[in-house]
């Protein structure tokens, strides 16, 4: 197994740049996730990576080794693809050993592996079935398989749950996670658009947007510290929610009144400097709870109640907002409520919460990443 480092790079195609100013180092043994908004670079960085598109500026090392040149035959990765890409004429065994034949392995030594990954990946009952006969999440199963019995460097996935419905999805990231206790060593980047194999697998995430890299940190720093709005609004569901106010106090707890009345204190410090400064303050809507007296942060008029049992979804209405902040989540407010609310449809309601749950961004930036 090995680490990988990538310095400075950069991926354009003719005079439109995809990526660039990519600076990352991935440990060996973590399991690093891509994610960000569809068309930010995400399965382009993993290419990359994999040797399928070529870098135009910056160096890519693998193991110490600068690879920027080198076939993808050579670098000692395994790819696992979104389709299962599995030959329908080979038994699940024939498919897993392919690429140990093609380099000419030894029988003794393709068995093994093949036995190995089977054991591993609990395939030892269908390695005499052919795809045709699995179900979807068996065929990932024997794709990821393919990649452990080449033993590489690194392990790349490029979105393997997309294709699989809502269960097999579950059960095949319990699987994914399994596996990658068994392989402490192993190092792993892998490309979603799903929040919560995000959250659930990574040692890290990674979060692209705009042409670079907006954070990377752990699942739980991005949730509890995101370094600007747009994080803040990307991990969670439902998003953050990110109401306009001014400072008027300054200190070691931060005191904003907001422009649609209320006020709200946070625990984020702030400077002299700070006085009278437009922000916005971050509450996600699991921390927001009913105001009963006293100070609040929002009053509004609940609009639509979702009641999903332990918890109740409330909708604010939003006025004349327009399609783009609507888009941008500045419009909506939505909390989530412990328990079941679905009296509350039509009511005004005051909502606040606790200094330490309050998040502060000045300019985008939260103020404690200046």
């Amino acid at each position: 197994m090995a680490d990988l480092k990538l310095t400075d790079v950069k991926k354009a195609y003719g005079n439109v740049t995809v990526l660039e100013h990519i600076n990352l180092d991935i440990e060996q043994g973590e399991l690093v996730v891509f994610v960000g908004p569809s068309g930010c670079g995400k399965s382009t960085l993993l290419r990359m990576i994999a040797g399928l598109e070529r870098i135009t500026a910056g160096t890519l090392e693998i193991d110490g080794q600068v690879v920027n040149n080198v076939p993808p035959s050579q670098r000692g990765i395994a790819m696992v693809f979104q389709s299962y890409a599995l030959y329908p004429h080979m038994t699940v065994r024939d498919n897993m050993a392919f690429a140990l034949k093609i380099a000419k392995k030894s029988k003794d030594e393709i068995e093994q592996r093949v036995s190995n990954a089977a054991r591993i990946l609990q395939l030892d009952p269908y390695l005499d079935r052919l795809p045709k006969a699995l179900s979807g999440g068996q065929r990932q199963r024997v794709a990821i398989g393919r990649a452990i019995v080449r033993d590489p460097k690194v392990y790349l996935f490029d979105e393997p749950l997309s294709n699989l419905d809502a269960a097999l999805r579950v059960a095949t990231r319990i699987e994914i996670a399994q596996l990658k206790e068994q392989m402490p060593d192993s190092t792993m980047v892998y490309v979603t658009h799903d929040q919560v194999e995000a959250m659930t697998l990574a040692t890290r995430i990674v979060v692209l947007a705009g042409g670079g890299i907006s954070q990377v940190g752990t699942p739980l720093e991005l949730y509890q510290k995101p370094q600007n709005e747009f994080v803040a609004q990307f991990i969670g569901s439902p998003a953050m929610n990110l109401l306009p106010g001014k400072i008027v106090e300054t200190g070691d707890r931060t005191v904003i009144e907001m422009d649609e009345g209320g006020r709200a204190v946070s625990e984020y410090p702030t400077t002299p400097e700070d006085q009278g400064a437009q922000v916005k303050i971050g509450v996600r809507p699991e921390d927001f709870v009913a105001a009963e007296e006293g100070d609040y942060i929002f009053e509004g008029k609940v609009d639509i109640t979702e009641a999903l049992g332990e918890v109740t979804l409330l909708y604010f209405e939003t006025g004349e907002a327009s399609m783009e902040e609507m888009e941008k989540g500045d419009a909506a407010v939505i909390a989530k409520l412990q328990g079941v609310h679905q009296n509350l449809r039509g009511q005004e309601v005051r909502l606040t919460a606790e200094p330490s749950k309050v998040h502060v961004f000045r300019n985008g930036t939260s103020i404690l990443y200046r």
